[in-house]
């Protein structure tokens, strides 16, 4: 439901007016007038463009983030509790209109939920790179997954590297281990329709595993189904690592840890971009990480992974479907 800004103005005695969105209900989101009053060691913020986190807001959409995970799961600026109403979101892009000296007019990526106008914390906003397009840049957070990933698998140059599902985050560590020297990447899906953005990417890409591609060295997981990780785990070679990048929510997943599991003395790690990849963590805080998540964004062929454009106020109506299982496409991003 959208609220009519005519209605609500003049209700802000305080601060400035923004409209926000809600995850209601399942299945349900709505456009909220929301205000802002920006104090010391804030920003002000005029949005152009957001990006949808399609895994992440999936389960908070459909009220699936666990109790015991809550906590856990806050993005920064999040209002609400989960599982509703809650204002959730965290990739968004804009010109800071209000702030100290040197930050004004500035372009800056926030950790921010969906909302027209926001004041954040200056610790929250990571100016842009000159040159940067601003569309693209709001998937900085899955490229920051995404190289959080390659750190924790350890993979390096000449290794044999297969991604088990090509959807954003998992074509994104396919970009990132190709420009490995010499590594040989392989992404596997069964849409076969992935298949040329991968191998824009300088990676080969398979709709079913085979012998080419078996013995990996490293293999990531990031097709959010348990056939998915069966297929992972049969990929890995001697001593393998397979690192799981799917994040589930509620229920439970069966893991093949059956057949050559134990034999191959293969590893089965988890990957998640709340924490600094241990093998960073001494000389890498979130800050450096992020800055340069957004330097990797420089490259005009990632524009491929964004095949989704909505408008702010159209929300309400096209996320239901975007976020429904087994919807097409890769990456969303929202116009203001």
């Amino acid at each position: 439901m959208a609220v009519d800004t005519k209605m609500e103005r003049g209700k802000a005695a305080h601060g400035v007016e923004a409209l926000s969105l809600w995850y209601t209900a399942p299945g349900r989101a709505e456009i909220r007038p929301a205000w802002l009053s920006p104090a010391d060691g804030y920003a002000q913020v005029r949005t152009l463009w957001s990006a949808i986190s399609r895994g992440t807001e999936r389960l908070v959409m459909e009220g699936r983030v666990p109790a015991l995970e809550a906590a856990r799961m806050r993005a920064p600026m999040q209002e609400g509790d989960f599982p509703f109403p809650v204002k959730y979101g965290y990739c968004a892009v804009g010109k800071v209109e209000a702030g100290p000296a040197e930050m004004k007019g500035r372009l800056v990526y926030a950790l921010h939920p969906h909302q027209t106008r926001f004041a954040a914390p200056l610790s929250l906003l990571t100016p842009l790179p000159n040159g940067l397009d601003p569309r693209r840049a709001a998937i900085a957070a899955n490229m920051e997954t995404a190289l959080n990933a390659v750190w924790d698998a350890g993979a390096g140059p000449g290794d044999r590297i297969t991604i088990v599902g090509a959807g954003l985050v998992g074509l994104l560590v396919a970009y990132l281990c190709a420009r490995l020297p010499g590594a040989d990447v392989c992404v596997i899906d069964i849409d076969g329709s992935r298949g040329e953005i991968a191998r824009s990417f300088g990676a080969r890409f398979a709709q079913a595993p085979d012998a080419a591609i078996a013995d990996a060295d490293v293999v990531f997981h990031a097709s959010a189904s348990a056939a998915g990780l069966a297929t992972a785990v049969g990929l890995g070679g001697l001593e393998a690592r397979i690192v799981e990048m799917s994040w589930y929510g509620e229920g439970e997943i069966a893991v093949p840890l059956g057949g050559a599991f134990h034999s191959r003395r293969l590893q089965l790690v988890s990957s998640q971009v709340g924490q600094v990849s241990p093998s960073r963590r001494p000389r890498w805080d979130y800050g450096r990480r992020m800055r340069k998540a957004l330097d990797l964004l420089g490259d005009e062929r990632l524009d491929a992974l964004i095949t989704h454009e909505f408008f702010f106020d159209d929300l309400p109506q096209q996320l239901p479907a975007f976020l429904g299982k087994g919807a097409a496409g890769l990456a969303a991003v929202v116009k203001y």
